[in-house]
């Protein structure tokens, strides 16, 4: 059995104890089921993508850790470029064994019942990479697709853009 661990709201904690985690996300083809990264030694890849949730709107997250067969078939790739299924162990071991695992996710078509739950626990208020990883020496795309409005610093980004006439 592999261990995996989702991130959620603290709100959604209470519900995720008594009835499991319920398949809410959608990959790129559309199907329903839950997002999720196996545990790994490194606690900042585990919880890589808890900082570019919090900029969707969540604050207080916790980490929801479970448990699926070896065999159980998951999606998982770099979120730029399209997964590849894999069993959830060959999952695990393909992140872990990354030279850079960050922006690495995996997707379980399917929920997630509280009987497959081990624990749900708090994490880290700053762990994980903004915008994308690596991002640190770019400058960040101002298109309204990239940059939502009233996000922390977009209106000094749009006018920089503006001034070198993107």
């Amino acid at each position: 059995m592999t261990l995996f661990t989702h991130l959620t709201s603290v709100d959604d904690a209470r519900s995720i104890r008594r009835a499991g985690v319920r398949a809410r996300s959608r990959d790129y083809e559309g199907t329903a089921g839950v997002f999720c990264l196996p545990i790994l030694p490194s606690y900042q890849l585990t919880h890589q993508w808890g900082r570019e949730l919090r900029r969707g709107g969540r604050r207080t997250m916790v980490a929801v850790d479970f448990r699926l067969p070896d065999d159980e078939p998951v999606r998982v790739g770099h979120y730029g470029h399209e997964p590849v299924e894999l069993a959830s162990a060959e999952a695990a071991s393909l992140i872990a064994g990354c030279e850079d695992a960050r922006g690495y996710e995996v997707f379980v078509p399917r929920a997630i019942g509280a009987g497959e739950i081990h624990r749900v626990r708090g994490v880290n208020r700053v762990t994980g990479w903004r915008f994308m990883p690596n991002a640190h020496g770019r400058v960040p795309c101002p298109c309204p697709g990239c940059l939502r409005r009233g996000e922390y610093g977009s209106a000094k980004i749009r006018r920089k853009a503006e001034s070198r006439g993107y």
